[in-house]
């Protein structure tokens, strides 16, 4: 096991980020892509997947989210994670085929604080950047 030491030299500057996204085409295209812009990325396949993330005691500094996937949505994520627990303060970026501003309003309304489309990786980089300097000006 690590101890601690271990853990404190893990370089602060990666933020650790979990993509939580039901195709495998996305996980596998976003978690290089993270990983080259110097974030440390986990990736779960459902909702189910990361409140078991969250049981077990893992921290992340931002989380990703897709909004259509089986059994839990994003949204219905998005409103257990914000109803307390570890990470109810943790950003979180919904990722959506869909992106009318009705989804936007909805994606706020369950605690959201970005909505990207799927395939703009630029807009997800700007939005995982947007939302660490918030969090980092509020410390």
């Amino acid at each position: 096991s690590k101890t601690s030491a271990d853990r404190a030299s893990a370089p602060a500057a990666s933020p650790r980020v979990l993509v939580i996204d039901d195709s495998a085409f996305f996980r596998n295209m976003l978690k290089p892509l993270l990983t080259a812009a110097g974030y440390r990325a986990t990736v779960a396949p459902d909702a189910e997947t990361a409140l078991e993330y969250r049981e077990e005691g893992m921290q992340f500094d931002l989380i990703i989210s897709d909004i259509e996937m089986p059994g839990l949505s994003g949204f219905d994520l998005a409103e257990e994670l914000r109803s307390g627990g570890a990470w109810a303060d943790v950003p979180l970026i919904a990722l959506s085929s869909h992106s009318t501003d009705c989804d936007f309003e909805r994606g706020r309304q369950a605690g959201f604080n970005d909505y990207v489309a799927k395939l703009d990786r630029e807009a997800l980089l700007n939005a995982l950047n947007d939302q660490l300097s918030i969090r980092s000006n509020a410390a």
